[in-house]
């Protein structure tokens, strides 16, 4: 079958995401099928989107939903109606059925299927495209597969792919020379699903508890292979990279097997390191810690499930400013139990950590699957049923977003180092120039200076 893989994903603050999950499908996809990918960043809006439709023809188009929204309180931002333009356009312009994946189907699934009107949906793992194609093929259209979701049928439950996945690594192509030359960023996995129990989090419900590890050796062949096609920079995509702390070194060491010379970063739990951790990553190239720290206040974490204290995080925040790489935090204010003292604490620990970037979010978006979610409808922040695709936020009873934002501008003043959100246009247009200029990376380590 001739399969069109679609990323609807065009948002490019603070910079633009290279859609790393249509790789892995194609991989898996081929060569039983024939497979092409659009990205919307790089086909020339709906009208571009309608002309290569027609010209390749496809049997199946399968659409990424990788974002619902921007996740931020003061300038919510829905990317849903992007996604309803895209299903018009399609269903103009052809009779292939449409298959719907991506982070964002797998939290909303029941509510994109009707709203995109859909014919199937992938929930979890997107190499489950491959048995619906398989069963499409031989005309069984009434699909019972795990998995999958048809129009009209029972959400089915994420299941981790058993199978082994493949990356397929095309030659450089337009698609490619758009992340090229913004940033030179590309991104690899090195293992799938998190074993931690944060309450906001999705990860777990996408991907499973259980991690998948992916062979350290061909870890690091995939990344020499991204250097060698014009990657300046690498951003590994795992939930937290040290949530193995063997596996991770390993990884790191096999980037040193293969002569990787490029930096790379990735997300990290502030769980006490091993002796000499960062350091040994920062030999093998690590440049950038982004820390999902979330507070630093040792109640909340509790609260927030987090498997570390703040003694931990401190020990991590050390290790890896001896290795000398560029540290941000993460930080998520508002949540349950927040409160004035709360609050305080943190913005006290926060103004006597060096060298370290934080970026700061107020208020937690809902998400289902999530113990948030219960949480939230046990306080009647959201009603039995409600549809969370128009975005709700947790609110701490203990204290208004007004007043956090406030202490936040208060405390912050003079200090660059601290960002409310990801920075917003602003950050986008600085990013976007010095990206131009050539400067690879995320970039956020200047405000450190």
């Amino acid at each position: 079958m001739k399969l069109l893989l679609l990323s609807a994903n065009t948002t490019q603050s603070p910079y633009p995401v290279y859609p790393l999950g249509l790789d892995y499908i194609a991989g898996i996809m081929k060569p039983r099928h024939e497979v092409a990918i659009l990205d919307m960043n790089v086909v020339g809006g709906l009208d571009g989107l309608e002309a290569a439709v027609r010209e390749y023809g496809p049997d199946v188009i399968g659409l990424s939903v990788r974002n619902i929204d921007n996740v931020d309180t003061v300038a919510t931002k829905s990317f849903v109606q992007g996604y309803e333009r895209i299903i018009r356009v399609i269903r103009g312009c052809t009779k292939a059925r449409v298959v719907l994946g991506g982070s964002g189907f797998s939290i909303f699934p029941g509510e994109l299927m009707a709203l995109l009107d859909a014919d199937f949906g992938v929930v979890g793992e997107g190499e489950y495209l491959g048995p619906l194609l398989d069963a499409l093929e031989t005309g069984n259209a009434a699909v019972d597969l795990p998995g999958i979701v048809c129009k009209g049928g029972s959400v089915r439950v994420p299941v981790p792919w058993p199978g082994s996945v493949k990356r397929e690594l095309r030659p450089t192509d337009a698609r490619l020379r758009f992340y090229l030359e913004r940033g030179g960023m590309l991104n690899l996995q090195t293992k799938r699903g998190c074993p931690f129990g944060c309450i906001y989090c999705t990860y777990p419900h996408i991907e499973g508890h259980q991690l998948r590890l992916n062979p350290p050796d061909e870890v690091a062949k995939e990344a020499r292979e991204l250097q060698e096609m014009g990657a300046r920079y690498l951003f590994i995509t795992d939930s937290a990279f040290n949530a193995d702390y063997i596996h991770s070194l390993a990884v790191a060491r096999a980037f040193r097997r293969q002569g990787l010379t490029i930096p790379w970063g990735a997300f990290f739990a502030p769980t006490c390191p091993p002796e000499g951790y960062y350091r040994a990553l920062a030999e093998a190239g690590l440049t950038h810690v982004e820390f999902g720290t979330e507070t630093l206040c040792d109640n909340q974490l509790k609260k927030y499930g987090k498997p570390f204290d703040r003694k931990d995080l401190v020990a991590a925040q050390e290790s890896a400013h001896q290795a000398g790489v560029h540290i941000a935090h993460y930080l998520l204010l508002g949540g349950p139990g927040e409160d004035a003292q709360t609050l305080e604490e943190t913005l006290d620990h926060m103004e006597k950590m060096e060298k370290a970037a934080f970026f700061i979010f107020c208020g937690i978006r809902i998400f289902p699957h999530t113990r948030l979610y219960t949480l939230a409808r046990k306080e009647g922040q959201i009603m039995p049923d409600q549809n969370l695709l128009t975005p709700v936020f947790y609110r701490s009873k203990g204290i208004g977003t007004e007043e956090i934002i406030a202490q936040i501008q208060r405390r912050a003043r003079g200090r660059m180092n601290w960002v409310y959100g990801d920075g917003g246009e602003k950050a986008e247009r600085v990013v976007s120039r010095l990206h131009a200029h050539g400067h690879p990376g995320p970039l956020w380590e200047l405000l450190l200076r």
